[in-house]
């Protein structure tokens, strides 16, 4: 198990070995969610093409736990 303080700020340097383990790079976007007392945490690729991060923007309905579920392994 890694640990890491919390500064005054929040912020928290994540290590080494969880970042290369994780393949997360200067620069990466990281997601956040909280499933009951755990915290998770996710690397993810911002969308290519401003339009379409916009129309996700407006789609929030489609946009839920239960969604993410659902499509998971598709």
């Amino acid at each position: 198990m890694d640990i890491a303080r919390v500064t005054v700020k929040g912020q928290v340097t994540i290590p080494k070995k969880i970042r290369d383990a994780a393949h997360i790079r200067e620069g990466d976007m990281l997601s956040y969610e909280i499933d009951g007392d755990r915290l998770i945490v996710r690397r993810i690729t911002p969308p290519a093409d401003i339009e379409l991060s916009a129309l996700q923007d407006t789609l929030s309905e489609w946009n839920s736990k239960e969604d993410e579920e659902a499509w998971r392994d598709l």
